[in-house]
C-alpha cells in the first residue's frame, strides 16, 4: 500500500494501487448499492452468503447518494476519467428522482417502485419517518419522508461538488435547476421541511450557519436568483461561531453533527467573499477542529485541507488512516471492544481513540463516534464505501491529481 501514502506526496501518477481499489469499491456500489437510483444498502440471506434478500438504510439515502455524487466529481477532477462524469450523471439522476416523486419540490429520504418487492423490509424501517406515493415517469412509486436538515446539507454540498469540478455543461445545469427547486420550496416554506400533510417535523430555523451554507451554494449556483437573498440573511455570519460551538460541546453523542457543521463551512469558507464574514466562518471552523481532530478522520482531514490548505503530516496521516479502512469489513458484524479496552462513559465509550481497522461497522466511518466501543448487527448488511471513495478522491484532487 505505499503508492496509496506516495499519492499525497508525490502527485496522482503514483496512485495506481489506492485507484484500483477505489475502483473496485465503486464498481460494486454501482452494481450492489443502486437498484432503484439511489445508494441504499444490501441485505444478505446470512454473514456468508453473497444472495441479496433485500434491502436496509434507505433513511439515509439521499445523503448517501449525494456524496457519492460528490466523489465522482472529485474523482473527474482528478483524472479526467469519463467513467466518472457517467456515474456523477447516474448519482444526480437519483437525487433527482428524489425530487421529482414528492410532486412538490421536497427532497425524499428514499424512493423505490410501488411493486418492488426488495425494498419492502427498508420500507418497514422506515415507516416512523412516513411513508408516501408518488408518481415518476407514470409509474406508482413510494418515498420515505421525515425528511432530515442532514439530507439537505448533504445534497447541497454534492450539488457544488458537480458544478465546479465536472467539465459537463448539462450536469452543472441540472445542479443547478435542482438547487433551485429546493432552495425556493425552502424560502417558501419558511426553512421547514413540509410534508404532503402540509406538517413540519424538521425545520432550518435557528440554524444561520446551515441556512448560509445552503443560500451560499444556491448563490454559487445561480447568483441571478440567489445572490439577494444570501445578501439578506448576511447578518447572521456573526451567530454562526456560537451556533456550532453548542453543537460541539458535546463530543461523544450525535456525532453525525460535526460531519454536518463541516460541510457547511467547508462550502461558506470556500464560497464568501467577505473578508469579515469569512473570519466569523474560520472561528467556527476552529470549534469543530477542536471537537474533531482530523487524525483518524481522512474525509475530516480533506475537509480541513481544502479550508486550511496542505500539511505533511495531517495529509499522509489521512491516507495512512484510508489504508486502515482498507483492512475493515464491508459488513455489520457485532463489534465489542468493552473487555479489552478502557472504558470511560456511562454508553460504555472506549477512553482512547479506537484503531480505524477495529471499530463498529456502520454506513459511514467519519458520521460515527471514534470511541464507540460496541456495535453492529448480524453480518448481513454491506456498506456501499463512500467513506473510502469520497476522502480518497478528495486526497487525490488535492493532492495534484486533477492538475
Amino acid at each position: 500500500m505505499a503508492g496509496l501514502l506516495l499519492c499525497v506526496l508525490l502527485g496522482g501518477s503514483t496512485c495506481a494501487g489506492g485507484e484500483r481499489e477505489a475502483r473496485g469499491i465503486d464498481d460494486e456500489l454501482v452494481a450492489r448499492h443502486m437498484p432503484f437510483g439511489t445508494v441504499v444498502d444490501p441485505v444478505y440471506a446470512s454473514p456468508v452468503s453473497d444472495v441479496i434478500t433485500g434491502y436496509s438504510r434507505g433513511g439515509d439515502s439521499a445523503l448517501w447518494t449525494a456524496f457519492y455524487l460528490a466523489a465522482e466529481s472529485f474523482r473527474w477532477r482528478a483524472t479526467r476519467d469519463a467513467q466518472a462524469i457517467e456515474r456523477a450523471r447516474m448519482a444526480m439522476a437519483g437525487l433527482e428522482e428524489l425530487v421529482n416523486v414528492t410532486g412538490t419540490d421536497t427532497l425524499a429520504r428514499a424512493a423505490v417502485p410501488a411493486r418492488a418487492g426488495m425494498a419492502a423490509g427498508m420500507l418497514r424501517e422506515e415507516e416512523h419517518n412516513g411513508v408516501y406515493p408518488g408518481r415518476l415517469n407514470g409509474a406508482a412509486w413510494m418515498w420515505v419522508g421525515g425528511t432530515s436538515r442532514d439530507q439537505y446539507l448533504g445534497v447541497f454540498f454534492g450539488l457544488e461538488a458537480a458544478s465546479e469540478r465536472v467539465d459537463d455543461a448539462a450536469l452543472r445545469e441540472r445542479a443547478r435547476r435542482l438547487c433551485a427547486r429546493l432552495m425556493r420550496r425552502l424560502l417558501r416554506d419558511d426553512w421547514k421541511i413540509r410534508m404532503p400533510d402540509g406538517g413540519s417535523r424538521t425545520t432550518f430555523e435557528f440554524q444561520p450557519d446551515e441556512q448560509l451554507a445552503l443560500l451560499a451554494v444556491a448563490r454559487r449556483l445561480d447568483p441571478g436568483e440567489f445572490a439577494d437573498a444570501y445578501a439578506r440573511s448576511a447578518w447572521m455570519a456573526p451567530l454562526v461561531t456560537a451556533g456550532v460551538v453548542a453543537k460541539v460541546l458535546d463530543r461523544h453523542h450525535n456525532y453525525y453533527k460535526f460531519q454536518l457543521a463541516a460541510i457547511d463551512l467547508y462550502d461558506l469558507i470556500r464560497l464568501e467573499d467577505s473578508p469579515a464574514r469569512r473570519a466569523c466562518y474560520r472561528a467556527a471552523f476552529r470549534a469543530v477542529e477542536w471537537a474533531v481532530p482530523a487524525e483518524g478522520n481522512p474525509f475530516f482531514a480533506m475537509l480541513e485541507r481544502a479550508v486550511d490548505g496542505p500539511t505533511a503530516e495531517r495529509d499522509a496521516r489521512a491516507q495512512r488512516d484510508l489504508e486502515a479502512w482498507l483492512a475493515r469489513p464491508r459488513r455489520d458484524f457485532p463489534v465489542d471492544l468493552r473487555g479489552s479496552v478502557a472504558v470511560c462513559g456511562s454508553a460504555g465509550e472506549a477512553c482512547a481513540m479506537v484503531p480505524i481497522d477495529e471499530r463498529v461497522p456502520t454506513d459511514f466511518l467519519w458520521q460515527r463516534s471514534p470511541y464507540q466501543s460496541w456495535g453492529g448487527g448480524e453480518g448481513t448488511i454491506e456498506g456501499a464505501g463512500i467513506d473510502y471513495l469520497l476522502p480518497y478522491w478528495m486526497g487525490r484532487e488535492f493532492s495534484g491529481g486533477g492538475k
